[in-house]
């Protein structure tokens, strides 16, 4: 196993267990901590895929706005920041099969796909590869649809947080 395997290896798994950590600590303050780290996970591995711009954008829109806006708006409520309730129900059971079911069935297609044995595209050749990012985000063809839909959630995401820290 080379170096970068193993580092690889560690944020991988540094990832996985901080996103176990989010959805099964009761604790709301926590949980976004935990989520925060999750994230600095996924940065770590843009790093290593030598996207540097997107790990840039991941610290700065998701840990910098989101997740600290999240932080803001579980403290601005001033209700109780942990919660009293069970962590399961009894229908837990069927919706893990069906979880592992879901997995196995999206594993089988997406391994006989096609598109499973294309390659990405070489950008070591393109001038300027954060100029291409950027036409690629607003072109028709490729990625306008998805752009914008993270404008639209991180705007339901704002207004949320001031719906929810307002004063009655």
């Amino acid at each position: 196993m080379t170096g970068l395997e193993f580092v690889f290896v560690l944020i991988a798994a540094l990832t996985l267990f901080s996103a176990v950590m989010v959805v099964t600590t009761p604790n709301m303050v926590r949980a976004a901590l935990w989520l925060i780290l999750a994230l600095f996970g996924v940065a770590g591995t843009f790093v290593l895929l030598n996207a540097a711009f997107l790990a840039v954008v991941q610290v700065v829109v998701y840990i910098g706005a989101i997740a600290v806006l999240m932080i803001f708006a579980i403290m601005l409520t001033r209700k109780v920041m942990k919660d009293s309730g069970p962590q399961t129900n009894s229908t837990w059971g069927l919706a893990a099969l069906i979880a592992a079911a879901l997995f196995g069935g999206l594993t089988f297609a997406l391994t006989r796909s096609p598109a499973a044995t294309l390659m990405a595209p070489d950008f070591s050749t393109v001038s300027d590869p954060v100029a291409e990012l950027g036409r690629a985000l607003v072109s028709p063809q490729a990625y306008v649809i998805p752009f914008e839909v993270a404008s639209v959630l991180l705007l339901a995401a704002m207004i949320g947080a001031i719906y929810v820290a307002w004063k009655k």
